[in-house]
């Protein structure tokens, strides 16, 4: 380590495409500074990492999501936020070992946890065993993967230090035919490294997700001496790890907000490294669900995760310092020394101020522009319709004569608005909360459009309902009678370039997208509010920021990072899907999580 120099050092170099300059510089520093140069949306993840590294500590541990690199079935996307590569080599930069933890489930509350929709419609496929299918997937997968892991790891003299089996399999499986064949998939893509598992410390999850001659490692929150006492039961002699320090947690709608106190965490923490142990935090820097990431639960009932995942971490949704993270530095300095001496701080936050939406395009004269409809005797789901995320309408003409008989919606999944004849008429939801009561009878010779717009809410990500298709997965029936004729729109809503807007200046109590236009001169983190509004989408330049619910909260801001904004004229869109009391929303510079 250079303890005190005076000097400076600049180099630049064209990698993978991209022109990179860095600097190094000290004026007589204890430790030297270090500065790159990168387009201000990479500029975040540097921010973030360097917080890591100024608290104190060595390692950075990420997932990689699968349904993302691969949302269509063999078309793979590693650039952008998805650049695996930038990622490592920006923790290299900054003296980050990574811990890789490439699935290829997940879990992290993140749709189907992290697995592609796509798989679904591969009907006789077995998920996460040793079903040679589901496995060639993976092995696809795996191999554009490791392309840009594998010139990384520490033994090609990079800093990939360790990579991890599967995600809790224990809680889930217990074939160890399956985990020996990931294995096996990484050592074929020449994976030389530090090979371990993690799941909880309950006999079966350990029984179940562990693999002779790869670590061991363990999940929890609390009481390190009895979980790392059921971790040196299970393996005597072996190095113990807690992978996962929960020191928060996430929320689900209709929840309270999470937190945990920052003494408590720091003192759990101080417990595991004084027993000698290996801590990994979960979440260090929880982020955000941004679009239709969020995945779900499945207990008694669907629970969505919300937009935020915040999860009362050390770095909080928008990256700032924390009671948290200090509390848990000063730990970390009283058993390794100071910690690197590398300037950090909060980025701006800015009050725009309010947004008036001043045009509007309803959903039911936009449904040329959203999409191609498709047609079939039945209901088709999302998976079916070639669809990951978003909504799908189903549309279809009713005709008399029938007495007034009950609209039933078998397997809704998982929230549907009803209309007939473009009025609208309820809300049937999975988890139960709503079923409206909603009857219709014709006179021979009548007839009325049905439409019916279902969400998908998030996959399930932890657990026995895994395999989760969305949309309408069963029938329609009127009574007993089943429905059959439909026309299906896709709404993905990954392109609102075609809808056409006309002016608009009152609320809305119809599906509407509400466009408005704002002007920001020195872009900066920014956090929308939407008091009057009830449930929707919103987007920034394009961009899908995530959803909104304001009955069901606790979430009521969503955050608006500062690389999204343009210095100019900026647009915000809000696609809401039932009531708002006006056209006006707020940018304000306080995050509001319940």
């Amino acid at each position: 380590m250079i303890r005190s120099m005076t000097g400076y050092g600049r180099a630049q170099k064209e990698v993978n495409g991209r022109d990179i300059t860095v600097e190094l510089k000290s004026v007589n520093s204890r430790y030297f500074e270090y500065s790159s140069r990168m387009p201000r949306s990479f500029s975040f993840l540097e921010d973030r990492l360097k917080k890591l590294r100024a608290c104190g500590f060595n390692a950075v541990e990420t997932y990689t999501c699968w349904n993302l690199h691969e949302r269509r079935e063999g078309v793979f996307d590693f650039s952008g936020g998805l650049d695996i590569g930038r990622f490592i080599d920006t923790a290299a930069s900054l003296g980050l070992m990574v811990i890789l933890r490439p699935g290829p489930y997940i879990c992290a509350e993140w749709d189907m946890g992290g697995l592609p929709s796509w798989l679904l419609t591969y009907g006789h496929m077995r998920l996460r065993c040793n079903d040679p299918l589901f496995l060639e997937k993976v092995g696809r997968y795996y191999k554009e993967l490791f392309r840009h892991v594998t010139p990384r790891l520490a033994a090609n003299g990079g800093n990939v230090v360790a990579v991890q089996v599967e995600n809790e399999y224990g809680s889930y499986g217990d074939d160890k035919d399956y985990l020996r064949a990931i294995a096996d998939i990484y050592r074929d893509n020449g994976v030389d490294c530090l090979l371990f598992t993690s799941d909880g410390t309950a006999p079966f999850m350990l029984g179940g997700g562990t693999l002779d001659g790869v670590l061991a490692t363990v999940n929890f929150g609390s009481n390190p001496a009895g979980n790392f006492g059921a971790l040196r039961e299970f393996r005597p002699g072996e190095p113990v790890m807690c992978m996962e320090y929960w020191n928060g947690w996430f929320d689900h709608w209709y929840e309270e907000h999470h937190t945990r106190t920052s003494t408590d965490t720091a003192q759990v923490l101080d417990e595991m490294l004084s027993a000698g142990a290996s801590v990994n935090f979960y979440m260090f820097h929880g982020g955000t669900n941004f679009g239709f990431t969020n995945g779900a639960n499945y207990d008694d009932r669907h629970a969505p995760t919300v937009t935020s995942y915040d999860y009362d971490a050390p770095l909080n949704e928008a990256g700032d310092l924390t009671p948290k993270y200090f509390e848990v530095k000063e730990v970390l300095e009283k058993h390794f020394g100071k910690a690197p001496a590398i300037p950090v701080g909060n980025l701006p936050k800015a009050a725009y101020g309010e947004v008036a939406l001043t045009e509007a395009a309803t959903l039911f004269d936009s449904q040329e522009a959203l999409g191609a409809p498709i047609r079939a005797a039945a209901p088709l789901t999302m998976e079916e319709l070639g669809q990951d995320f978003g909504f799908v309408l189903y549309t279809t003409e009713l005709r008399g004569p029938f007495e007034e008989l009950p609209l039933v919606l078998d397997g809704v999944h998982d929230r549907a608005l009803i209309y007939i004849d473009g009025q609208f008429r309820g809300v049937k939801q999975r988890d139960g909360r709503r079923d409206d009561d909603i009857r219709l009878g014709l006179a021979r010779g009548e007839s009325v459009r049905l439409d019916i717009l279902v969400e998908n809410m998030g996959r399930v990500n932890y657990g026995r309902k895994l395999r989760d298709e969305k949309g309408l997965t069963g029938g329609v029936r009127l009574g007993q009678r089943y429905h059959f004729g439909w026309s299906m729109t896709p709404m993905p809503l990954d392109d609102l370039a075609g809808l056409r807007y006309a002016p608009w200046e009152t609320g809305v109590d119809a599906p509407t997208f509400l466009r408005g236009r704002f002007p920001v001169t020195d872009p900066a983190d920014t956090f929308l509010r939407l008091d009057g509004f009830t449930k929707g989408v919103a987007f920034i330049n394009g961009f899908n920021l995530g959803r909104y619910w304001n009955p069901a909260g606790p979430q009521k801001t969503l955050y608006l990072p500062a690389p999204l904004l343009r210095a100019g004229e900026n647009e915000l869109v809000i696609f809401e899907l039932e009531h708002s009391e006006g056209n006006r929303v707020l940018l304000t510079d306080t995050p509001d999580l319940g």
